[in-house]
Parts: structure tokens; C-alpha cells; sequence
């Protein structure tokens, strides 16, 4: 049953089917043409219409760039965000064709902007490898900008073409004559179609970085003229692939001097890899494809995490390091204190979707496999004490794996005696469904009581901890499952922990909320609980399943006014707005200091609280600030503090 907006009236369902039916006939069947589904359906390629699409654009533009520059005739990229949230790319590669199409009877510049799976990536003439296999980069960003204007100087003339939403407004005209050759493309993104254009220059920069790791002699600046504040920056890394793992490993102790680097060409397939070991517990691996980001893995990072395991396996039989060790060294073991960073340049690479974040070359995974382990051995035949080092790090963590499997195995034995498999201090709600419920992790006990009275019990649960978590950064997987607070964490959310455990589609939650004072120690608290989750619970927030709350910072009382200000600058516009005679400002500094009805009004209820998500769109940059915020080296974090001491808000004194 259905009733109407306007007057009671119901209406029975099959009248309801009746009056929706449509005619299905030859006559409903549609053909888009041109660019006209990807307005249609802008997430089928770009994967949706929020932050993380409109960034796609622009890595679109630019891949196009680096594909020159893979191919030998580009080593500089230029990439400026204008004031208006227009964004220019430059490149000083061979420029896009211009001449006449001889199936298309237009110009090629026009064919590759306005035209899917257009390009000249697909036959390997004019590229031997390439990351925008599909073709559909540059004509996407076309379709889904106000405006796009492309100018080309090839053979000493310039060219241009504009376009708006995807159509040319003329033909290609040449406009002047010029030496050096490349392409600039300016684009205006749709705010028809994205929910809001304003691009981070900190994402954006994040992937240049990356690019320019990856490609080493490649330089690409980054600027942006936003009013107020211009900023730039520049990418230029020699040292390639050992630069990166420098850059990850800088705020860690290193096992070794200088990472362990190869490259070798394979039936076809050019795999390159830096490798070094650090004192620490997690791994940080990042694989990529033709200078994709391979977030999802596929086989090229199986066969190097196989040849890894088996070579240090092999090596620590044939030299007698295990001798002591009554269970073998398994991949986590291996992997234990790693950093690396694995790239293959693949002529056919096969992706799962337009995104292409995982590699399913099946040929791929032996030709890798074999490379690393033959590079791997013959460096550890060359360099033993490096290898000793290495062996030993891997034992130490079987040994920790199995200590930790024996205390698992203790706490299920105690679980199955206790008959209650969820923490006594966790509130749960009443909903069984993940999608409709959520957790706030909650510092303390007094904010906890808060937070429990106040809940809506249907859907909220809540889940007090005491006290500052251990810092993981610093601690083995044994040591961390023997906290208190952190085991709690891990049986509420009911997704486990560790490779062989971790299912995120078990997680009992779809919304795991943060919420700590907002004082020097909260701010503590929130960052050791981040740290857990990027270390051991990625997936959670990758799935977008973690948030941050925002309880605020002043209630301002003026008679029987009540308003909260979540911020300096709100508290002195709403003091404008209410008048500032007479007026009562109580600084909250504790979650306690709320009573259950204000903490529901400002933090909890949905319908009046501001929640941040958090995300995590440069996993290198992530890893590299956990690294140098939670891990043992204090001179960098020193360094990092005095460098943005200026940007501290609501420091607590």
C-alpha cells in the first residue's frame, strides 16, 4: 500500500502497477551517442561523483602525460589549479595527433577528446605499455567538464580545439607556430554533475609524488593558485623505486643501509622492486601495473610475496637459523618489519573494471616470482649479514605468531566457559544489521555512562575504553593482543584480526565512531585507535566504515538561549548573532562534562551531529605519517611539529 503526499487517499498496489506501466518494444531501446553515457553514468568511469571522482580527472589528464613520458618523450609535467577550480596539465611529450582520421574523416585531436576507447594504446606502436588501457581517459574528463580547451604543438604549430560538456564548439584551427612540442589541457569539471568541485591539493600532490617515484628523471610540479594561499611543489627522484622505500622507511630504523633494488625484463614483462626491512611490526607493501596503484593486490604481488617467503624459508634451512623453531615460517612471518614497493610494466594487462585496482594476469605471477627469487637469493648468497638480519626478524615473528595463536585459542577456551562472547563494558544495540548500525568508541567511563543514557538503543552502541590503547607502531601482534582495551575493540566489532582471520564482511558495525575529548589527550587517544585500524583493520577503512565525531567546542548560554559553537570562528559569530552582554561561554573539555540529552543533541543524534569519514586517498603519505607520528625516531616528529605548529587550532594548555 501506497498514500499520497496531498490528500489520504490510498491506493491498492495493482492500481499502482497499472498506472506506472510502460510499453517495452523496439521503440525503448536507446543508443547514447558519443559522450552522452558518461553524462548518463559518470560512476561506470570514474567510479563515482564525489571528492575521489573529481580527483580522477585529473589523474586521467596526467596518466595521458606519463604515458609519454614511459615512452621516452616527455620529462617534465606541469599540473596548476586555478583560482576559479579550473585545472591545467602540460606536458613536453609528442603532442596528440592533429592530422586527419582516415576512418573518421576528422581531425585525431577531436577523435581522442570526443570519442571512447579512442586512443593509441591499443596496438603498442605508439606505446609498449601504458596505464590508460581503456581509452576512455581523456574523452571521460571531456564529457563530464563545463568547458575543455586542448592545445597541441606538433611539428612547430599550435593547435587548439574547445569544447563544452564533451561537444567541439569549432573545429581544430592552428592558432601559432612553436619549437618545442607537448600538450596543454585546461578543463573546467561539471558542477552539474559532481557534488562539489574543489579539489585538495595534498591529494593531489600525494599521487604526482607517487608518479615521479615511479618514473624516475620524470619532474612534475604541482601549483595552486587558490587566493590566499599559493603553494607549490615539485617531484623529482632519480633514485626511482629505492627513493620511495627511502621516503617510507624515513621515520623508521632500517635493518640495512640502502634498499635492495632489481629490474629485469621477462617474457615481456619488465618487473622492478625495492625492498628493506625495518625494526618495526607491520608491512608496507605497494604494488603497482603500468604506474597504477594495484590497492586491491593481484598476481603480480602474489608471486612476489611467494618468492619472498620461499627464498628466506630456503636460505634459513641451508645456513641452519632455524634449528630452534618447531613450526615453519609462514608469509605474515616473512613479511614482518617490510617495505616495499613492486612495479611491472605489462603490454596486455587485464583489470577488474575501469578503476583497475587489481591485476589478474595469471602468466604474470610466474614471471614475477621468478625474477625476485632469483634476485633475492643471489643477494643473500652476496650479502649474508643482511640475510642473517632479515632470517632472524622472520623467526622472531613466528615465534610471536604462534605465542599470539596460543592466546587466542586461550581467550576462545575462556569465551566458550564465560558463555558471553562480547565485552562486559560494550553496550550493544538492539539491531542485528550492519548496515543500520554503529559503535562509538568512547574515551572513558564517565563520557561512556554519558553516551549510554543517551543513545538511541535501536541502532547505537556503545563502547567505553579506559585509558590511552598500547601504540602498535611499537609493539608485536602478541603483545597486542594481550590489551585489555584492544582485545575489546576486536571481539565487538567482529571481524578479527591478523591475514588469516580479518573478514571486513563480518564486521558487526557499518559506522565504528571515534569519540574523544576534544583536549591534547583525546586528540592522542583518536590517533593510537587510527593506528590500530591502519595497521591491522585497513579494509575497514577502505570500506569508508570509520568516523570521527564531532562533539563541539563551547556551549554559549545567554538567558534561555542555548547554542554550541564547534569552533573559534563559530563561537564568535554566533556571539554576533546573540550579542555578547550577558552571555555564559562554558569551554567543554571533556565528553563528561556533557550530560546524556546534550551529548545526543550535538554528537549523537543523526540528524544534528557532523560526523568526518575518514579515508585514506594516498595510502603511501597515510603510512609515511603514522610512521613518523607513532613510530620510535624523534628527531623527524620534532621536525614535523615545529613545521606545523602554525596550523594548530583549540590547543589545549
Amino acid at each position: 500500500m501506497s498514500k499520497t503526499a496531498d490528500n489520504d487517499k490510498v491506493i491498492t498496489e495493482s492500481e499502482e502497477i497499472k498506472s506506472d506501466a510502460v510499453i517495452y518494444d523496439a521503440t525503448a531501446i536507446q543508443v547514447l551517442k558519443g559522450l552522452e553515457a558518461v553524462r548518463r553514468r559518470p560512476a561506470m568511469y570514474i567510479g563515482d561523483i564525489s571528492s575521489r571522482g573529481l580527483h580522477h580527472l585529473v589523474y586521467e589528464v596526467v596518466d595521458n602525460s606519463v604515458d609519454e613520458a614511459m615512452a621516452g618523450f616527455c620529462d617534465q609535467i606541469d599540473v596548476v589549479l586555478h583560482d576559479n577550480q579550473s585545472v591545467t596539465v602540460t606536458d613536453n611529450g609528442r603532442g596528440i595527433p592533429v592530422g586527419m582520421h582516415p576512418t573518421e574523416k576528422k581531425s585525431a585531436l577531436e577523435v581522442v577528446m570526443t570519442m571512447l576507447h579512442a586512443g593509441g594504446k591499443f596496438e603498442h606502436k605508439s606505446y609498449k605499455v601504458s596505464g590508460g588501457l581503456h581509452g576512455v581517459g581523456v574523452s571521460v574528463v571531456n564529457a563530464l567538464s563545463e568547458w575543455c580547451k586542448v592545445e597541441v604543438c606538433i611539428d612547430g604549430e599550435v593547435h587548439f580545439q574547445e569544447y563544452h560538456r564533451g561537444d567541439p564548439v569549432a573545429p581544430v584551427k592552428m592558432i601559432g607556430k612553436r619549437k618545442k612540442s607537448g600538450t596543454t589541457t585546461t578543463f573546467m569539471a561539471d558542477a552539474t554533475i559532481f557534488s562539489k568541485v574543489e579539489y585538495s591539493f595534498d591529494v593531489l600532490s600525494g599521487r604526482m609524488r607517487e608518479l615521479a617515484f615511479l618514473n624516475p628523471g620524470l619532474t612534475i610540479n604541482m601549483k595552486s593558485e587558490k587566493a590566499g594561499r599559493i603553494r607549490e611543489e615539485s617531484y623529482y627522484y632519480k633514485g626511482g623505486l629505492s627513493a620511495f622505500v627511502e621516503y617510507l622507511n624515513e621515520n623508521k630504523a632500517k635493518l640495512y643501509k640502502k634498499p635492495i633494488y632489481f629490474q629485469k625484463e621477462l617474457e615481456g614483462v619488465d618487473v622492478s622492486a625495492a625492498i628493506q626491512y625495518n625494526d618495526g611490526y607491520s608491512e608496507s607493501v605497494f604494488s603497482y601495473v603500468n604506474n597504477i596503484h594495484t590497492t586491491e593486490g593481484g598476481t603480480h604481488l602474489v608471486g612476489f610475496r611467494t618468492a619472498l617467503t620461499r627464498t628466506i624459508n630456503n636460505y634459513a634451512q641451508k645456513n641452519n637459523l632455524t634449528k630452534n623453531l618447531n613450526f615453519p615460517i609462514i608469509g605474515d612471518d616473512s613479511r614482518e618489519g617490510l617495505t616495499a614497493v613492486i612495479s611491472a610494466r605489462v603490454g596486455d594487462p587485464q583489470f577488474e573494471g575501469q578503476t583497475k585496482t587489481k591485476l589478474g594476469n595469471s602468466e604474470v605471477k610466474g614471471i614475477v616470482e621468478r625474477v625476485v627469487g632469483e634476485y633475492l637469493s643471489e643477494y643473500f648468497e652476496e650479502n649474508p649479514g643482511d640475510a642473517k638480519k632479515i632470517v632472524e626478524k622472520s623467526v622472531e615473528a613466528a615465534r610471536s605468531r604462534e605465542a599470539a595463536r596460543k592466546a587466542k585459542e586461550l581467550t576462545r577456551r575462556k569465551t566458550a566457559l564465560d558463555n558471553a562472547s562480547l565485552p562486559g563494558k560494550l553496550a550493544d544495540c538492539a539491531s542485528t544489521d550492519p548496515e543500520e548500525s554503529e559503535i562509538y568508541i568512547v574515551e572513558g567511563d564517565s563520557a561512556g555512562g554519558s553516551a549510554k543514557q543517551g543513545r538511541d538503543r535501536r541502532y547505537q552502541a556503545i563502547l567505553p575504553l579506559r585509558g590511552k590503547i598500547l601504540n602498535v607502531e611499537k609493539s608485536r601482534i602478541d603483545k597486542i593482543l594481550a590489551n585489555e582495551e584492544i582485545r575489546a575493540m576486536i571481539t565487538a566489532l567482529g571481524c578479527g584480526i591478523g591475514s588469516d582471520e580479518f573478514d571486513v564482511s563480518r564486521a558487526r558495525y557499518h559506522k565504528i565512531i571515534i569519540m574523544t575529548d576534544a583536549d591534547i589527550d583525546g586528540s592522542h587517544i583518536r590517533t593510537l585507535i587510527l593506528t590500530f585500524f591502519f595497521r591491522y583493520m585497513k579494509e575497514l577503512i577502505e570500506k569508508g566504515y570509520i568516523y570521527i565525531a564531532q562533539p563541539p567546542l563551547y556551549l554559549l548560554k545567554k538567558g534561555k538561549v542555548e547554542k554550541y559553537a564547534y569552533s573559534d570562528d563559530e563561537k564568535e559569530q554566533t556571539l554576533k548573532q546573540i550579542g555578547e552582554e550577558g552571555v555564559n561561554i562554558q569551554r567543554y573539555k571533556g565528553l563528561g562534562e556533557m550530560n546524556p540529552e546534550q551529548l545526543w543533541r550535538t554528537t549523537m543524534n543523526p540528524e544534528t551531529r557532523t560526523l568526518l569519514q575518514v579515508d585514506m586517498e594516498d595510502a603511501a603519505a597515510c603510512d609515511h605519517l603514522f610512521s613518523l607520528l607513532m613510530g620510535d625516531e624523534i628527531e623527524p616528529r620534532r621536525n614535523f611539529i615545529q613545521e606545523n605548529a602554525t596550523y594548530v587550532r583549540n590547543l589545549d594548555i
